[in-house]
């Protein structure tokens, strides 16, 4: 379809969609593509923006999606001003009269705390956020921590009261905390309903005069360095995010800050100094969209070709070959917080699994990987993940889009170890730490946590805060018998099990989010577990020292419960702080080696007990340090917590 023109700045929106994980983002997306028609009728389901299976079963957004929406609206008489006014051939025609048609541009975001990084990169590509809130629940921890991402972005915010139609609705409440969290009266603060699309069509009308349209820096034919006229042809865009075909290369998704470009324009990754031809571009509706151009302020598509992994990077500015314009400010690298070794089941597939995590990284770029050995597990992958959900995602997308059967570690975070000789050197896995008698200090990194509660629940979060080592910063009320707490603690104790007893203790009630601090000297301990003489690196961790021995018993008996018996005698022992603390012994399988025989000499019996005496002997002899076969299901047991 070739394009007269391209659609002015006046006209464009662009804005995203920012809450609480459950909050109602996807569902309120279904509906505004529903009422633009950018969807037909018999095409719509339930979470349509979501195109993962995982996000689908698990009812949440993992990765932000796009879309571009046509809406047309007609400002009611006397809003004089609304719209800007409109020359239709000859004839000025009032903005008040005349129905105008506007591009929205949508971007959905995830809503848990794991996926920030996906947020972010979000915001850099819009003007304005509606900032969703559950009437159900009200402002939640996430929602503080959303609400400064996009404040820190300048963007304009639309505050918005959801799911309104439910019985548990608590709209003027929660009206009230919105206008007084924003400073804004409680009139800005709309209500919108996204199952039933009550109010949704006037959140669009609204998103129309609140967002401000997008600005063009260098348009056509006006040079950085400000020599006028040297040819017709500008361009710049950012990049947000990119994902691979195996036919058409890398595919990036940009936001157009200058000029437009078609089919076939000469280009050039800033960054990565690699030039390329666009083989296509067009815009998300939701699908990819083909068009003749896409232009400044729109958000649309390009697809490059290029098959080297590398050369697209999030935060690039791609720009003409012949008229290069200055480069965009991009994204602040995200920093794994969460470490876990991954490695094959068999060996055989130790490339297979190397591939996926490549491919898998061009459309995550927040995780990290490289290749390391175990004696015990072969050949894998140390992986860097924004959270414990963020490793559980890409895990589950390994094993179902690779068909892999993969054995995972337990989870770990980075130490800083000082030595006696007074060097210091980063440790991201425990298994490395020197011993325990060569070691200075260990320090650790520590995160600033916001929590919201009932008042009703308080004190048991209070009496987990402190079981968890956490340090109480400030408590303050909301007003609707809920407190927010701000503490700080180690990263370590939030990754043991803390969630999980949060929501048990508060009855689901309370949401949690948290930043990554500083490092703080740690009194802590390396935990290795051996079986049958030899240290199970996949099993070492990091503990508290006032915790070591109920860890080290913990560990002892989850891992004699899990291991299968052998044909020898299996001792299992957690040690630490240069000592065995806990030890316990999986017994043998016995055969009766005498049930055959019938009478005759004791000395038969006595015989044939004695050779499967001296053959245990010899296969717990060889059995030490390599004879014990872990089976892949006893990793994913022992990395479970709670259990």
């Amino acid at each position: 379809m070739i394009e007269l023109m391209a659609t002015p700045l006046q006209r464009i929106r662009n804005f995203s969609i920012i809450a609480h994980i459950d909050h109602g983002k996807s569902t309120l997306a279904d509906r505004m593509l529903e009422i633009t028609h950018t969807i037909e009728a018999r095409k719509m389901r339930d979470q349509v923006l979501d195109s993962m299976e995982l996000e689908k079963e698990r009812g949440i957004t993992i990765k932000m999606q796009p879309v571009r929406m046509e809406y047309t609206y007609q400002a009611p008489k006397g809003a004089g001003g609304t719209l800007d006014a409109h020359i239709i051939g000859e004839v000025e025609t009032p903005a008040d009269t005349r129905p105008e048609t506007y591009i929205l541009n949508l971007i959905d975001t995830p809503g848990h705390v794991d996926f920030y990084y996906e947020v972010s990169r979000a915001l850099k590509a819009v003007e304005g956020s509606i900032l969703l809130v559950d009437a159900t629940q009200g402002v939640q921890a996430q929602t503080l921590t959303t609400l400064g991402m996009a404040r820190e972005s300048g963007l304009k915010i639309i505050p918005v009261v959801s799911k309104v139609d439910s019985p548990l609705a608590r709209v003027p409440e929660v009206k009230t905390e919105l206008a007084k969290l924003l400073g804004c009266s409680e009139s800005e603060v709309l209500e919108c309903s996204g199952r039933t699309g009550e109010g949704v069509e006037n959140l669009l009308q609204e998103v129309i005069k609140r967002v401000p349209p997008p600005k063009e820096e260098f348009p056509a034919g006006k040079m950085p360095d400000g020599s006028g006229q040297v040819g017709k042809e500008s361009f710049r865009a950012l990049i947000f995010d990119f994902q691979y075909s195996t036919h058409r290369g890398v595919i990036v998704y940009v936001r157009v800050t200058d000029g437009s470009i078609s089919k076939n324009s000469q280009l050039l990754f800033n960054a990565a100094d690699q030039k390329f031809f666009a083989l296509e571009v067009g815009v998300f509706q939701p699908g990819e969209l083909e068009k003749e151009s896409i232009g400044a302020g729109e958000i649309g598509y390009i697809v490059t070709g290029i098959k080297q992994p590398g050369i697209a990077s999030v935060g690039d500015t791609i720009t003409l070959q012949k008229h290069p314009l200055p480069a965009l400010a991009g994204y602040m690298s995200p920093k794994p917080v969460v470490w876990a070794s991954i490695y094959p089941e068999s060996q055989d597939e130790f490339v297979t699994l190397r591939q996926g995590l490549e491919r898998l990284r061009l459309s995550d770029s927040s995780y990290t990987f490289e290749e390391e050995a175990s004696g015990t597990l072969g050949r894998g992958f140390r992986c860097g993940f924004l959270g414990m959900l963020h490793l559980e995602i890409i895990t589950e997308r390994l094993r179902r889009e690779f068909q892999l059967q993969l054995v995972v570690t337990m989870p770990s975070i980075t130490y800083e170890v000082t030595d006696k000789q007074g060097m210091t050197k980063m440790y991201y896995s425990p298994s490395l730490f020197p011993d325990y008698g060569f070691i200075e200090k260990i320090r650790e990194p520590w995160v600033t946590m916001n929590l919201i509660s009932p008042s009703e629940y308080v004190g048991p979060v209070m009496q987990l805060l402190y079981d968890h080592e956490a340090n109480v910063l400030a408590t303050h009320s909301f007003g609707d018998n809920r407190n927010s707490i701000d503490v700080e603690m180690p990263l370590r104790e939030l990754m043991r099990n803390f969630f999980d007893e949060v929501k048990s203790v508060s009855s689901g009630f309370a949401s949690m989010s948290y930043t990554i601090g500083e490092l703080r000297d740690a009194d802590v301990a390396r935990l290795d577990l051996l079986v049958a003489g030899e240290i199970v690196p996949a099993f070492t961790r990091v503990v508290a020292k006032r915790r070591v021995e109920i860890e080290a018993e913990k560990a002892v008996e989850k891992l004699h419960a899990a291991l299968p018996r052998q044909q020898f005698a299996t001792k299992i022992q957690g040690q630490a702080l240069g000592r065995i603390i806990s030890s316990k012994t999986i017994s043998a399988f016995r055969k009766d080696v005498t049930g055959h025989l019938y009478g005759g000499d004791v000395s038969r019996k006595n015989k044939l007990l004695d050779q499967q005496k001296e053959g245990k002997k010899r296969m717990k002899e060889r059995g030490e340090g390599s004879g014990v076969t872990i089976p892949q299901d006893v990793f994913i047991k022992m990395m479970k917590t709670g259990d």
